[in-house]
């Protein structure tokens, strides 16, 4: 017997990832970002993401220097230009905004800990959610690439779901958590209808992973997905992959760049979303009979009391 299930997305809306070009300033990336949200914002776009560390060079040399103090929240202009900016953009252009990362610094009894985290604004300048890197990227390809955030940074300790009113809910994460499913089955289990992904792939696990990647978690969880990486710059020191790209919910690439700056949108609809679990119904098809359901486990963090605001 057929199953009645809601729509997940209330209602069509435009998404837009700015592939953005950041540099050493932070005053001048951040007027930059307001450019291109409005830019972005004028096609008709409703929900817009940037990049991760996008109001700063990406690398474990800057983290420390570019940090800004968000707790507690409201921080101050002065504790947190970027913070104040984004929510002052996403006012200005009356859409919800999805401020990439930034780096981050807590401080507690002389003691600074760091992390990368995003910030997501409402139309009213409002602060809807934070999300922690929950995934330090730590890798060593030798002959490639080595990298170790976690000799700066320190891992966040939650799932983030944002409810956006009008909509419904998006799962929010940072880069390297893509490669991990669990975020994502545990924000579409929740009734996500996209799962969103700032990040800055690099010239060795780009090419390989970036497009698998996000095809993957949509085909895994049958809904959209967004990847929204920096645009390449040769001559910084870490240099990203860029080729944002946006895909539906049977794993088709709708947008994609290429490595410059630039703007992608799609229009996601929730139609397609129901064609594709209605066609291939796995939500009807699993078998928690012999697995278990991930997004009811025991110890799941979809909260914690650092956290809330």
């Amino acid at each position: 017997m057929a199953t009645s299930h809601a729509p997940v997305l209330k209602k069509p809306v435009k998404l837009a990832c700015i592939q953005l070009a950041s540099g050493p300033d932070k005053a001048a990336n951040l007027a930059h970002a307001r450019e291109k949200v409005l830019e972005a914002a004028k096609t008709g776009a409703k929900i817009v993401v940037l990049p991760e560390c996008f109001n700063s060079p990406y690398g474990c040399d800057y983290f420390p220097s570019y940090a800004e103090q968000l707790k507690p929240f409201p921080p101050s202009a002065e504790r947190s230009p970027s913070f104040a900016a984004l929510s002052d953009i996403a006012q200005e252009a009356g859409i919800y905004l999805i401020g990439g990362s930034i780096p981050e610094v807590e401080e507690v009894d002389s003691k600074k800990t760091y992390y990368n985290t995003s910030l997501v604004f409402g139309p009213d300048g409002k602060l809807l959610a934070t999300h922690r890197k929950v995934h330090l990227f730590d890798i060593d390809i030798p002959g490639r690439i080595r990298f170790k955030e976690s000799e700066v940074l320190s891992p966040g300790n939650k799932i983030t779901i944002v409810d956006l009113p009008e909509y419904g809910r998006v799962g929010l994460a940072i880069c390297y958590d893509v490669r991990f499913p669990e975020l994502a089955t545990v924000a579409a289990r929740r009734g996500c209808f996209a799962l969103i992904y700032p990040g800055a792939f690099n010239l060795t696990t780009g090419p390989l992973h970036w497009s698998l990647l996000g095809r993957a978690r949509a085909i895994d969880n049958q809904i959209y997905v967004a990847l929204c990486s920096p645009a390449r710059d040769m001559s910084a020191t870490y240099h990203a992959w860029g080729h944002s790209l946006i895909v539906d919910p049977m794993a088709q690439v709708l947008t994609e760049a290429e490595e410059g700056e630039t703007i992608v949108t799609a229009d996601l609809d929730g139609d397609r979303i129901e064609e594709a679990r209605s066609g291939i119904p796995l939500r009807d098809q699993r078998r928690f009979d012999v697995y278990p359901d991930i997004s009811k486990a025991e110890g799941l963090r979809l909260e914690d009391d650092d956290q809330k605001l």
